[in-house]
């Protein structure tokens, strides 16, 4: 029988990242430690697993204590629940990480005038007012050891738009003037600040998102992946969570040091259109 597209978007992909981020590594980043959020599930633990193969002590921050807390335990690092959207809890979180991946996200679909006014500032202070609040917390340690990085995880929405997505839009791009302004402003100590900019991902962010843009757009989920998802991509499959770590993992390398202020697209062609 052959298979349909949402089949081939579910169907596990083999892919070199995917092993890669299992297999035993060089302890590049040994003695280093790296902050994680939205680190209990999909590319956020992606990045713990392959920050803490390479070495780092990992700060598993997610608002969900249970899967946190066994995140944590795999890797060898230490739990953080936090509620992102609470100011006061943001600032509790540890200001001494060398390295910082803004991973923690969510979606909500609807048309602009329906859009429900208090999901779009819960959107906002997720995406935007907590990466802002972690940067300006952990800036002073980075830059008084001469060395930082921050590994922003945006979205090809951080670099075009698309209906119904107006507050995850919005913040994505909010995230890349973000990241822009903390590669001007740490250049000169040490701190590079870039995004990576990946298409669809197979998480459960983007598994729920089939079906609202189904009923957004009154199609069927078949067609959301072969018209919607897949349509605008030259590579014909999800990304994988683990080749997002590896790109994110690659930006806090010796090798990309000269890459600050940068956009990296994972999204299969998309933006070449």
């Amino acid at each position: 029988m052959e298979s349909t597209p949402a089949d081939r978007a579910s169907r596990p992909a083999v892919h070199p990242a995917v092993r890669a981020a299992a297999a035993p590594r060089p302890a590049v980043l040994a003695g280093r430690t790296a902050l994680v959020t939205g680190a209990a599930g999909g590319i956020g633990r992606a990045c713990a697993r392959a920050f803490a193969a390479a070495g780092a002590h990992v700060y598993v921050v997610d608002l969900v204590a249970e899967a946190a807390k066994a995140v944590a335990e795999e890797v060898g690092g230490t739990a953080f629940v936090v509620d992102l959207a609470d100011p006061e809890a943001v600032e509790t979180l540890p200001a001494d990480a060398d390295i910082v991946v803004n991973n923690a996200g969510l979606q909500h679909v609807a048309p602009l005038q329906d859009f429900p006014t208090d999901r779009f500032v819960l959107i906002q202070k997720v995406m935007v007012e907590a990466p802002f609040r972690i940067i300006r917390r952990t800036l002073p340690h980075m830059y008084a050891q001469g060395w930082g990085r921050i590994v922003n995880i945006s979205s090809v929405h951080g670099l075009r738009a698309s209906a119904f997505k107006s507050a995850y839009v919005t913040a994505k791009h909010g995230l890349e003037g973000l990241s822009k302004v903390v590669a001007l402003e740490g250049a000169p100590y040490g701190v590079t600040s870039n995004c990576v900019n990946p298409g669809y991902v197979r998480t459960p962010l983007v598994q729920h998102q089939i079906a609202d843009q189904a009923l957004a757009h009154g199609i069927s989920e078949e067609d959301v992946v072969e018209q919607i998802m897949l349509d605008r991509t030259a590579i014909k499959r999800l990304i994988e969570p683990d080749e997002v770590a590896e790109a994110a993992l690659w930006l806090c390398s010796a090798s990309s040091g000269y890459i600050t202020g940068a956009s990296l697209p994972l999204d299969g062609g998309w933006t070449a259109r």
